[in-house]
């Protein structure tokens, strides 16, 4: 049987009918923690949506609860208009999916595992061409045990590729890659997309996030509390651009006045973070001008400062009070 290409072949027929994922009032605990907190949620055929959370937020519950891996307590799962209750032998035929960390067989060469992944799947792409969109050419004959991290990271992704879904969903992909791979993978995601492929992915990386996706829910404590294109949400932070200062001493600290701060013409917002404050401004020119003047008038002098453009690090931080990566 013909394995035709990810860019070549269309997708099923009802490839156009209704949302790629619904969700509606899901819900999952877990003893007493709840995991996931009644979230309703669609996401478009064709598009690449983000799904970011600290750890502990429930974006891995709810993850699995997509993928057919946890049942829900409550709510409504709908992937390519089917669900897992009536539908689960379909959907396994049209979904693909990588881990966070997936476990291989250590004596299996590269080529064996994708032939065997490829064999449970009624149609899909040629083992050679996964082999070379995965970058493992070098490595086909190469037991699995004698990979290295980023090379297991870019064979999971080439099983999740190899049933050539319709949906996939891709849990941090990226970890473990060196910035060359890393960069072929965003091609490879782009290629999918304008393949017509829905994608589900969830990152550490912001940059990551601003580069491929359309949209970006933003979870917390089991619900989605932001939700946007990337510039929808960095354009909620207030500002074009963030300043940061820090003061050196812990008498100057006490000194700080966040009413004078907040009051300057062209500061929208302030927040700390791990000692850093962090102003949303508006015109960098003339705002950071007077952020000194007023720190001066305080009787503080920066110990450190810089600015950037917002960016979705600075939403984040924003709602959630921590940084992506915290624990």
């Amino acid at each position: 049987m013909s394995s035709p290409s990810l860019e070549s072949r269309s997708l099923s027929t009802d490839a156009s009918d209704g949302p790629a994922l619904s969700l509606s009032g899901l819900k999952k605990a877990f003893a007493d923690v709840v995991a996931v907190d009644g979230i309703d949620l669609e996401v478009e055929r064709g598009e690449c949506f983000g799904l970011l959370g600290p750890n502990g937020a429930g974006k891995t519950t709810t993850i699995e609860i997509c993928e057919g891996l946890t049942v829900p307590d409550a709510g409504d799962v709908s992937l390519l208009g089917l669900d897992w209750k009536s539908s689960a032998a379909e959907l396994r035929q049209r979904i693909g999916v990588q881990l966070q960390e997936t476990q291989f067989p250590e004596k299996l060469t590269v080529e064996e595992i994708l032939r065997l992944f490829r064999s449970f799947f009624r149609r899909g792409t040629a083992v050679e061409e996964t082999i070379r969109m995965a970058q493992l050419e070098e490595k086909r004959r190469a037991r699995i045990g004698t990979l290295s991290g980023g090379q297991k990271q870019r064979l999971a992704m080439a099983c999740a590729l190899v049933g050539d879904p319709d949906l996939l969903f891709l849990d941090e992909p990226t970890t473990g890659l060196d910035p060359q791979a890393r960069r072929h993978l965003w091609d490879l995601v782009d290629q999918l997309r304008s393949a017509g492929r829905t994608i589900i992915l969830t990152t550490h990386y912001m940059d990551e996030a601003e580069r491929l996706c359309d949209r970006v829910a933003i979870m917390d404590h089991g619900r989605i509390i932001a939700l946007g294109t990337p510039q929808q949400l960095i354009a909620s932070v207030g500002g074009d651009h963030v300043a940061e200062f820090a003061i050196g001493t812990d008498a100057g600290k006490e000194m700080v006045d966040v009413r004078l701060l907040t009051a300057i013409p062209g500061v929208r917002a302030h927040r700390v973070d791990a000692g850093l404050h962090q102003l949303s401004v508006v015109e960098l020119h003339t705002t950071v001008p007077r952020i000194f003047s007023t720190l001066a008038e305080m009787g503080l002098r920066p110990s450190e400062f810089r600015t950037h453009s917002a960016t979705l690090e600075d939403v984040f931080v924003g709602l959630t009070g921590r940084n992506l990566r915290d624990e």
